[in-house]
């Protein structure tokens, strides 16, 4: 797609104005103790374009639930990795009708187009158009035409909503893999569509692909090229390795493409706990273990080390002077939150925060990385007074400086699962085009961000 170019006023303009904002964002960095403060911040207010991109997006990971793992992990005084971004701003991010009117609350398909595509759509859509359902081009189908390598890598399943927008085009979510078409008549491949998200997320060639899902892709083909086969032997055919298991990810060959499939639904959470209750429950220490989480299961950060090892290695393999764009998501902060359980909702944000540490020292060490850390939407998770009785559902927790903190629920009422929030969230960022993220924007900015750090170097 033509991408309109900027003229040298209107880039000396846009640093001018920048510039000037930077100078304020600047002091409030360092004067909040940000790692790096001044000079990090400096050096992240400049242009340029980015050999390498890291999108880090924790679903329903709003303030409140950054404050929640904050508070019980390292203390209300200290830091997580995802608060020592030298850059910081919010960002809107409301769905639309068809009509192209607000829709105030989204869901992770609207949300997610919104950065993958730059265009608005409807709730549960995947990278389509609101009004006439066509496909949008995404920031990951940009990038491999430029010759970047891909990657994505989440703890849901691989064809869920947020991995789903980067590499599939689908009238409906749900149309996970070929046995869930139903709400998607005219994507099927009998209809000249173009399939399952399983089937298109592997025809795209997206080179790293890490993840849960497997009951999609053992789901058989129903029509066309591999119509038989399940989705998991279509990309063997296609050329991919296929990984169940932190073993067999270490064991991969660089410079082939990778298809992890840890689960055969969402990958498990880290964490376990009692979940929140109508009147409360008693105080209690998370538990930093989860029985049902096999002991295989690679953790998030060890998929993001490993996702960037692969995409280098095959970079370097092609000679390519391109470097890579990858997409990590930490799924189940929106998914625990859902299901009102505070550690298994802290657990997997302290997850996500160290697969954000994993992105800064890659960046650390290679500066012409632009890594961006942010959420696709906020959701329904309250730090209240502990004398405060409200009508959802509360749990108090032993936080690790000995402390009680009470998380409330009230988005809906108990036995349905707790609702997402129409609330702007942080959007944090270091590297090329980092500034882009400054004040308050909309979702879809982030397409812009991305695209402008990806122009050919």
């Amino acid at each position: 797609m033509s991408i309109p170019r900027r003229s040298p006023r209107t880039l000396i303009v846009a640093a001018s104005v920048v510039a000037a904002t930077a100078t304020a964002a600047v002091a409030v960095t360092a004067t909040a103790g940000a790692s790096g403060g001044k000079e990090q911040a400096q050096a992240a207010i400049k242009g340029g374009k980015a050999k390498n991109v890291i999108l880090l997006i924790g679903d329903g990971m709003g303030d409140s639930e950054i404050t929640l793992a904050r508070d019980y992990t390292v203390g209300a005084s200290g830091r997580l990795n995802m608060d020592k971004f030298p850059l910081t701003g919010s960002y809107t991010t409301y769905a639309v009708h068809p009509d192209g009117s607000p829709e105030y609350v989204t869901d992770s398909a609207a949300s997610g187009t919104g950065w993958a595509t730059g265009h608005k759509t409807v709730n549960g859509r995947i990278s389509k158009t609101p009004d006439t359902d066509k496909a949008v081009p995404t920031i990951l189908e940009l990038a491999q035409r430029r010759g970047y390598a891909t990657g994505s890598v989440t703890t849901a399943e691989l064809t869920d909503a947020t991995p789903a927008v980067l590499a599939s085009h689908a009238t409906d979510r749900s149309c996970q893999g070929p046995a869930d078409m139903a709400k998607c008549p005219a994507d099927t491949i009998a209809k000249g569509g173009p399939g399952s998200i399983a089937e298109q997320s592997v025809n795209h060639k997206v080179d790293v692909l890490l993840g849960g899902g497997k009951q999609r892709f053992d789901q058989k083909v129903t029509d066309g090229k591999y119509k038989g086969r399940t989705v998991t032997e279509q990309a063997k055919k296609l050329g991919y390795q296929v990984v169940t298991d932190k073993a067999g990810l270490k064991a991969v060959k660089p410079g082939k493409p990778v298809l992890g499939l840890f689960a055969d639904g969402n990958v498990p959470t880290e964490w376990t706990g009692k979940p929140a209750a109508l009147g409360g429950t008693a105080p209690q220490r998370c538990v930093t273990s989860n029985p049902g989480r096999p002991d295989g299961t690679p953790a998030l950060a060890d998929q993001a080390t490993q996702a960037i090892k692969l995409l280098e290695a095959k970079q370097r393999k092609q000679h390519s002077k391109q470097g890579f764009f990858l997409q990590i998501e930490g799924a189940s902060i929106d998914k625990q939150d859902h299901a009102a359980d505070p550690c298994g909702q802290i657990g997997e944000t302290a997850a996500f925060d160290r697969a954000v540490k994993v992105a800064r020292a890659y960046a650390a060490k290679h500066p012409d990385t632009l890594v961006v850390t942010t959420a696709d939407h906020g959701h329904t998770s309250q730090i209240v007074p502990l004398d405060a009785q409200p009508p959802g559902m509360t749990s108090t927790l032993v936080t690790d400086e000995g402390q009680q903190l009470k998380v409330n629920y009230s988005t809906n009422p108990p036995g349905k699962a707790q609702e997402h929030t129409g609330t702007q969230v942080r959007i944090a960022a270091q590297g090329p085009q980092a500034y882009r993220v400054l004040g308050v924007t909309n979702q879809t900015d982030l397409f812009t961000t991305v695209r402008e750090a990806l122009r050919r170097r």
